[in-house]
């Protein structure tokens, strides 16, 4: 598998479709698989933090979420195909799973919500199997019932939506506790399914300005994509070059 090594982490070489038809073979071995969905927010914060660093690489799968990642791997001289947002790869993946049959599970974001996406999610999709649900409230004894409860369903699937880099972590420790096959952390997902947050519209999607969208809504962002700049400075004069392989940090 081939991949390129931005600040440290080894991002996947592969389109969306690619990005799909390897998480439909993740679901039918007898196995956990992690599949992680950094923008260039998360990976500068891998950067600057080794054990995330270590956490990221450990997956099966990493894919370029956010058009910044993309950018970067230009100037690193091994452009990557395309982006590939981790939204758009978990519906893609709904439609799988309504098609094929896979179970999935939702977990994460405020109580209430899940419960909105599944509905929304539905309408949709009539054929989907929900496993089950749970929200990203938790302490040390809930996070032991949700653990059981999603080992119980044995979901094919298991969406992760607790946010960078609690979700990528949490999939780490826990993901060969789950019964689960196949566990994705994508952060915000659920509540964009449920309808709580608006994604940017297409163009600003295709333009690649989703951040710039987000950050119209929600000006405290501001210091948060103080970041991008950052990031783009630090590949620009100390990106590294393209690597064979995952997990050869």
């Amino acid at each position: 598998m081939n991949t390129i090594d931005i600040l440290g982490v080894s991002v996947d070489v592969v389109t969306m479709d690619e990005a799909v038809s390897r998480a439909k073979a993740y679901i039918a071995e007898e196995k956990a698989h992690a599949v992680y969905t950094p923008n260039s927010e998360i990976i500068y914060a891998a950067y600057k933090d080794a054990e995330f660093c270590r956490t990221l690489n450990q997956a099966d799968m990493i894919i370029a979420d956010g058009i910044g990642v993309v950018y970067a791997s230009k100037i690193l001289k091994a452009p990557l195909p395309e982006r590939v947002p981790g939204f758009d790869l978990s519906c893609r993946l709904i439609e799988e799973a309504n098609k094929e049959g896979y179970s999935v599970y939702f977990f994460g974001s405020k109580p209430g919500v899940a419960e909105m996406a599944i509905e929304n999610l539905k309408k949709d999709h009539p054929d989907l199997k929900v496993a089950g649900f749970a929200d990203g409230y938790f302490d040390a004894e809930k996070e032991k019932t949700i653990i059981a409860d999603i080992k119980e369903k044995q979901p094919d699937i298991l969406f992760v939506c607790l946010g960078a880099p609690k979700q990528e972590k949490w999939i780490a420790e826990h993901k060969d506790e789950t019964s689960a096959r196949l566990l994705l952390g994508v952060g915000g997902s659920l509540d964009v399914w449920a309808g709580t947050v608006e994604r940017a519209p297409e163009k600003y999607q295709k333009a690649g300005l989703e951040w710039f969208y987000r950050l119209k809504k929600q000006p405290s962002r501001f210091f948060r994509m103080l970041a991008l700049p950052k990031f783009g400075l630090t590949v620009l004069f100390k990106g590294k070059r393209v690597k064979k392989g995952k997990n050869n940090e």
